[in-house]
């Protein structure tokens, strides 16, 4: 299988798409360092790849493990507070989330126009909900793959997407106004309380 994966091709093919899923996931700062490791590690690893899987599944795994130990790890352990959140949720926003509730078209737009206000959300839920989001809603990925990447079972990608939707609904909820925008696509502000808590004393 080796011959047909040069690494080159590879690397030619997958880098932008792993930087920008790194990006995502890790934050710009580290994405590039990240990723450079990402690709030393399939270089490196590349004989061994025997096609049991998706060659894409196969990458994104090596960069979300990757990716996770350096969120991990003890220069990189979260120092965010913890935030109490309504229970009740927004329905029109509830339905952003859930996926089996909108359309692939919907979601292929929800994907393309989400404001940068909901990527900052994603961007503060810890790691394993974030990294299991961005997977779903940013990459597109289904969930049999993302359960290939993650090495999880089916049913524990539902339950972790469930779980990690279910967090940034009530997120959204306690720290946006929604509203449509002049594509008549769903955005949100953040409330002037969350930027105010935000700026440096």
């Amino acid at each position: 299988m080796t011959s047909e994966y040069e690494f080159k091709e590879i690397y030619d093919e997958y880098y932008q798409k792993i930087i920008q899923y790194l990006t995502r996931v890790a934050g710009p700062n580290d994405a590039e360092d990240i990723s450079q490791d990402v690709f030393d590690k399939i270089s490196r690893n590349l004989r061994k790849f025997r096609g049991q899987s998706k060659l894409s599944t196969w990458i994104y795994r090596i960069a979300t493990n990757t990716a996770i130990d350096r969120l991990r790890s003890a220069a990189h352990k979260y120092s965010k507070g913890h935030t109490t959140f309504e229970e009740a949720i927004d329905a029109e926003a509830q339905n952003v989330w859930v996926a089996h509730k909108d359309t692939a078209a919907d979601q292929t737009l929800i994907r393309k126009e989400m404001s940068e206000c909901v990527i900052e959300f994603i961007d503060n839920l810890p790691p394993d909900d974030r990294t299991v989001i961005i997977l779903s809603e940013l990459e597109g990925l289904a969930n049999k793959e993302i359960a290939d990447i993650l090495e999880i079972s089916l049913d524990n990608v539902k339950i972790r997407l469930y779980r990690a939707r279910a967090k940034l609904r009530i997120a959204l909820k306690d720290g946006c106004d929604f509203y449509h925008n002049e594509q008549n696509v769903f955005a949100c502000d953040q409330k002037p309380s969350q930027i105010l808590s935000k700026t440096p004393k």
